[in-house]
């Protein structure tokens, strides 16, 4: 019962995480998002798109209790893009700033984990 609800509470702030993110993604003007390293705007985009719905899919399966196997596939691929944060902010310079992608890579890991072992089929 713990577990569970520590996993809700993890998924739900990276669930508002991502879904800040994706969206400001989304809507913001290409040349706001100038970072360190540049990156194409439509991969800019895509990256949004696929924060949006992987912040969907780490809260939806579990409160309609459908097809709760997405939401560890949600955070692996949640886990996939903050791999990819964590490189480009090192690249651009500086290590320290690299330390919250990665943290945030290592929370949605831990909601993969654990939800995974969680949506184990059980045979009766």
């Amino acid at each position: 019962m713990k577990k569970n609800m520590t996993l809700w509470v993890v998924q739900g702030l990276l669930a508002a995480l991502f879904l800040f993110a994706g969206v400001m993604k989304l809507v913001m003007p290409i040349e706001a998002m100038a970072g360190p390293v540049a990156l194409p705007g439509l991969l800019l985009r895509f990256i949004g798109v696929a924060e949006t719905l992987g912040a969907i899919g780490l809260i939806a399966p579990g409160l309609v209790r459908i097809h709760q196997e997405l939401t560890p596939l949600a955070a692996a691929g949640l886990v996939i893009i903050m791999i990819g944060a964590t490189v480009i902010t090192m690249m651009g310079g500086s290590v320290a700033p690299a330390l919250v992608p990665f943290i945030v890579g290592v929370l949605a890991a831990s909601v993969a984990y654990g939800r995974t072992r969680s949506a184990q089929p059980t045979l009766a």
